[in-house]
């Protein structure tokens, strides 16, 4: 089939019934649902961008495999300009929607891509492994899958380990092997979108220890498999409000959900891996999983360059950005974006080439923009919410501007700077507002700052391997230098 259009896809979710909840009720047609409407069109646009003569080149390719059209997402690159091609789709659907939507379909269709072309990793341990994560590659390649995925255990008790919890399934394990595939019980977060995606993807970061081997796992099912819950998280909207009140919110508000695995059967073919401490906690630094890295950091800089231009926009609006101190922040926040666009830049240009040939951006710069983007962003929301201040708290609804009675009221106290109306003040702040106050902008700070794990883990991970490959030329140098000063005879400086 190839790439897919909008409204394929919202086909697609009418021809499945996951077993999905919110607020205590199960529903029973996503699609009508009001919380989700508005997003499945903005996944939908995304889709039909591909079929646009406008992006259509730039964001897809013709596969050499089956000879269709398929997204960028499924590119391996093996140039530095297959490389910026795929660079081109992250920068063309996170524009769409500011990078407010963090779990867009390219993102784990690149993931599933990397695993794929490092199937040699799963062929150290299993060759089944190896040839069912690159048949499932072809599988969402072919039939351009939207994917979720479920990748942390529930918060229950931090302290122990998968296989010391309370109850032996808490964290999701293997229960047991069957002709036709594994049994898995137990619960998996954050599955971001999940009731409006096709699959889902299970697998985990490093840090199992022996004894957690039933809790090794990696397999992709599909979103209504028998046994699969899905709990949504509270809404942030009810998908009923004007989107004039809330341009963001009421467009792109990502659900999230806890996915509970009751007795699931996985068929064999969809295992890539089970009961193996040692490749889990290798699966992520050896399957290539810094091109979905790649991805977060170009649709990163989407968000944060948004976050800036409505900080300077609100400063405009008000008279503000004449003042030192408000130049500061914003001057700030420009450079925040200047500094991610550089290191986008230099991991690109400084591509790295894996002994098979793929090519993928550096990794330094990479992991340097997931260390900073959590700081960064809740820093823009800051500053924004500074600028704002109180203007942001004394917003009127839409439904002011349609009363006759309050039309001199709302034009005389609400407008802003010179050429500035009410009615374009009003906007600009709602927009803002959306984004630094309400629960939709703050679950996106939060989401930020944990999106590619936890920070402190992370940060101590990078310095450990930068240290582990680091030489420290320039100290050695130093030392070095040092030395052989102190062994030249004075004579010698004298004689010169």
């Amino acid at each position: 089939m190839g790439i897919r259009t909008g409204a394929q896809y919202i086909a697609g979710l009418k021809s499945r019934q996951p077993e999905v909840w919110m607020a205590g009720k199960r529903l029973t047609d996503v699609v009508s649902e009001p919380v989700f409407q508005q997003p499945i069109k903005e996944i939908a646009k995304l889709y039909d961008m591909q079929h646009d003569p406008d992006h259509r080149d730039s964001i897809t390719h013709i596969c050499e495999e089956t000879g269709e059209r398929v997204s960028n997402a499924f590119l391996i690159p093996k140039t530095f300009e297959d490389l910026r091609a795929r660079r081109a789709l992250f920068e063309t659907w996170s524009k769409e929607n500011f990078g407010l939507m963090g779990r867009t379909p390219d993102f784990l269709n690149v993931t599933v891509s990397s695993m794929a072309s490092n199937a040699a990793f799963f062929e150290k341990y299993n060759s089944d492994w190896a040839k069912n994560i690159q048949n499932y590659y072809r599988h969402i390649r072919d039939n351009d899958v939207f994917l979720t995925h479920a990748i942390v255990n529930p918060q229950n008790d931090r302290s122990k380990a998968s296989s010391e919890q309370k109850e032996t399934f808490t964290h999701l394990g293997l229960v047991e092997e069957t002709p036709e595939g594994i049994i898995v019980s137990g619960a998996k977060m954050l599955a971001t979108l999940a009731p409006i995606t096709d699959e889902v993807i299970v697998y985990s970061f490093p840090g199992f220890k022996p004894g957690d081997e039933k809790h090794a796992l990696a397999f992709a099912i599909p979103i209504d498999t028998p046994g699969l819950r899905i709990i949504c998280r509270e809404p942030m909207q009810d998908g009923k409000r004007p989107l004039f009140d809330h341009p963001l919110a009421s467009r792109f508000e990502e659900m999230d959900a806890l996915l509970v695995f009751h007795d699931v059967l996985v068929p064999w073919e969809r295992v890539f891996m089970h009961s193996n401490v040692e490749a889990a906690n290798q699966l992520y630094s050896q399957t290539g999983l810094s091109q979905s890295t790649h991805q977060n950091g170009v649709r990163g800089l989407t968000k944060l360059s948004f976050a800036m231009e409505i900080a300077a926009k609100l400063a405009d609006a008000i008279g503000v950005d004449g003042y030192l101190n408000v130049q500061t922040q914003l001057g700030e926040l420009v450079q925040s974006v200047e500094i991610i666009k550089a290191l986008l830049h230099v991991a690109e240009y400084e591509y790295e080439t894996t002994p098979h040939g793929e090519v993928v951006p550096a990794g330094v710069p990479l992991e340097t923009i997931r260390g900073m983007l959590p700081k960064m962003y809740p820093r823009a929301i800051e500053i924004m919410q500074t600028i704002g201040a109180g203007g942001l708290l004394m917003m009127p609804s839409g439904k002011d501007f349609e009363s006759a009675e309050l039309r001199d009221d709302m034009e005389r106290y609400y407008g802003g700077r010179t050429g500035v109306t009410s009615y374009d003040r009003i906007r600009l702040f709602k927009l803002a507002w959306d984004l630094c106050g309400e629960a939709f902008g703050q679950r996106l700070v939060q989401y930020e700052r944990y999106y590619s794990g936890d920070p402190v883990r992370k940060l101590g991970m990078f310095y450990s391997k930068f240290k582990k490959g680091h030489d420290f030329a320039l100290v050695e140098g130093a030392l070095s230098g040092a030395m052989k000063a102190e062994q030249s005879p004075v004579e010698e400086l004298t004689q010169s």
